[in-house]
């Protein structure tokens, strides 16, 4: 790929300072495009920051695919898409060999997977055994075809969309799959005043999209997420963070808790949400505004909440609000400890 022209030269390093100014710029750059859904493009950078994947389960229309192409362009990454569909093959997905006449030999032709940034439109559409060609790439960033492994480019980052309404023809997710994604995001009818902004802005730029300019490339993306390493979580935090998942074992109205695997990613976006807000070290605020979006896809709820019209994220929100939060920061100067506090 080449490198975009407004790119700096892409610094060895960054501390969680220069990764959160950086973020916040590309945020910036993409709401040019995507209008009035803040927290939304807030939470896709946290998972992009935080290394995982993103699935957005929202109705048609509310612009999913114009977000993750508009952050494959402001983060400088190669953007693919697949449509899946009931008849799509693992294959379409990962690709397969086929013999080269020329060479008298099986090649492997790689298939649309093969990018940094993939969208995976309406993933509940296609069957279990195309589903779970997706499962080992995000699981394992590789691709393995008739015993032979192939690596994925690095970053690698899967944004899937699924209509949470639509029954007929869809396939559910298992939850082995569902536990990959890193976060799930919602994004909701915009206000009456943003769409009528929003187009206005489409009538006014005289083209159906905003032109967006790349920001990063590849190389300063892993430089952002190496960041995240350097923000520091408190042993309180820590406690914090397990009581939480804990709490989703134990709640009465949750069939399946939270795996270990959801801690570790709500403590990978509590530090990403600390960088974001230009800190080096994570509050209990990270952890609480990320929990329920890292949280609420990886629980099964009880039946009969079902009937109830109960959703998993009413539930999270409940328990992240009854759980006791620690009231301790670590040591900082007291302009980063007030800045802290001005935040939250």
């Amino acid at each position: 790929m080449t490198s975009p022209a407004t790119s700096p030269a892409t610094p060895e390093t960054l501390t969680p300072q220069q990764a959160g100014k950086l973020a916040r710029e590309v945020l910036t750059e993409i709401e040019r495009a995507v209008v009035g859904k803040p927290e939304a493009l807030e939470l896709v950078m946290l998972g992009v920051l935080a290394g995982g994947h993103v699935l957005i389960e929202d109705l048609p229309g509310l612009g999913k695919t114009l977000l993750a192409r508009s952050f494959a362009t402001a983060l400088g990454l190669d953007f693919r898409r697949i449509q899946f569909t009931p008849d799509l093959l693992p294959s379409d997905v990962s690709g397969a060999p086929f013999y080269d006449q020329r060479s008298g030999e099986m090649v492997f032709r790689p298939g649309p997977l093969f990018t940094r940034l993939l969208l995976a439109d309406e993933i509940n559409r296609t069957p279990p055994k195309t589903q779970a060609a997706l499962l080992e790439a995000m699981a394992e960033s590789q691709v393995s075809v008739d015993g032979t492994t192939h690596r994925l480019p690095d970053p690698f980052v899967v944004i899937a969309t699924a209509n949470p309404i639509e029954y007929e023809g869809t396939y559910a997710l298992p939850e082995a799959q569902l536990d990959r994604f890193l976060l799930r995001v919602r994004m909701g009818y915009l206000a009456t005043e943003l769409e009528a902004r929003m187009l206005r802005a489409r009538i006014d730029r005289a083209a159906p999209e905003a032109v967006l300019q790349p920001l990063a490339d590849p190389a300063t993306v892993l430089a952002m997420r190496d960041a995240l390493e350097r923000v520091e979580v408190s042993d309180d935090l820590v406690g914090y963070v397990v009581a939480l998942i804990d709490a989703t074992r134990s709640h009465p109205q949750i069939q399946v808790g939270a795996s270990p695997r959801g801690g570790l990613a709500l403590v990978q976006l509590a530090r990403a949400k600390a960088v974001l807000d230009g800190r080096d070290f994570v509050t209990p605020e990270d952890v609480k505004a990320v929990a329920v979006p890292a949280l609420a896809h990886r629980v099964t709820l009880k039946p009969e909440l079902w009937v109830r019209q109960v959703d998993a994220d009413q539930v999270l929100a409940a328990l992240v609000a009854q759980v006791p939060s620690p009231r301790t920061v670590p040591d900082r100067p007291l302009e980063a400890a007030d800045a802290a506090t001005a935040r939250s």
